[in-house]
């Protein structure tokens, strides 16, 4: 599987073993090593392999990511890799044309549309606002059923294991819409301390990563895709995961006590 150090990627190696299955996890610092940009290293991730799961870095959407997922399905298919399964995002236009890359590829897929993580509010960048006790973003007051990064894990597995998911899409949410301003509320009353939410315009936003040091051109994607994923479009809670699963989605309560508990977000 490709991004296997990534934030979903460590989820379906850990539940692909669970579930009994032999894993080759590839990333671009790992033992095996598997790079988006590096034809060269598609080989060694793919050859032997049944099914593969597919996490685009760094964002499905990204300039030529519809080209290199259509050349390494049909590399996956000269191979004879069999299924495989790509990450998407819920509502990102800018994601369209790779999913059609996949698609038209003829290779045998599945596509998992995510909403936004449960877990951005434990790893990577935005953990430390958290940390801070100040989180700033860009969405307004807008819900986002927010998912655990396990169930779409568990998903992905299913649909790499069963041939009745084959040559369908998939969205995957949690339960419960929240607020980011309500998500961070049951934060703070998970962790015993204050977490404050501030919205900013997109734009804004944008002056700020700019200042991370981050280009210009990623800065501009960036907000092109934010202006359209936090507009309302993905408020609503889908039954993806009781469909593939037969289980009820995680719950942010019970992600958030569970992180505090872990010590996630001491500063």
């Amino acid at each position: 599987m490709t991004g296997a150090s990534g934030r979903t990627g460590r989820q379906v190696v850990r539940a692909a073993r669970a579930a009994g299955f032999g894993v080759r996890a590839a990333s671009r610092g790992g033992e095996v090593r598997f790079d988006w940009y590096d034809p060269s290293t598609w080989d060694g991730a793919l050859r032997g392999a049944d099914a593969a799961y597919l996490a685009y870095a760094p964002d499905i959407g990204a300039p030529g990511a519809d080209r290199n997922v259509a050349a390494l399905a049909d590399r996956a298919r000269e191979l004879g890799v069999g299924r495989l399964v790509m990450l998407s995002a819920r509502g990102e236009r800018q994601a369209e044309p790779t999913e059609r890359a996949l698609r038209d590829s003829g290779a045998g897929w599945t596509v998992v549309r995510s909403a936004w993580f449960m877990q951005n509010f434990s790893e990577g960048l935005l953990v430390e606002g958290v940390r801070r006790g100040e989180f700033v973003f860009p969405a307004g007051e807008v819900p986002e059923p927010f998912v655990d990064t396990r169930d779409i894990a568990d998903v992905v597995v299913t649909a790499l294991a069963d041939p009745a998911f084959a040559g369908r899409t998939v969205e995957v949410t949690g339960g419960r819409p929240l607020s980011f301003r309500e998500a961070l509320a049951e934060v703070s009353a998970a962790a015993g301390r204050d977490v404050r939410y501030v919205p900013v315009a997109v734009k804004e936003y944008g002056e700020i990563l700019a200042g991370f040091g981050l280009p210009a051109e990623e800065v501009a994607f960036m907000e092109e895709v934010f202006e359209g994923l936090l507009d309302g479009r993905n408020a609503g809670a889908t039954d993806g995961v009781r469909q593939v699963l037969g289980r009820a989605p995680r719950d942010f309560t019970d992600f958030a006590r569970e992180q505090a508990a872990a010590g996630v977000w001491t500063s």
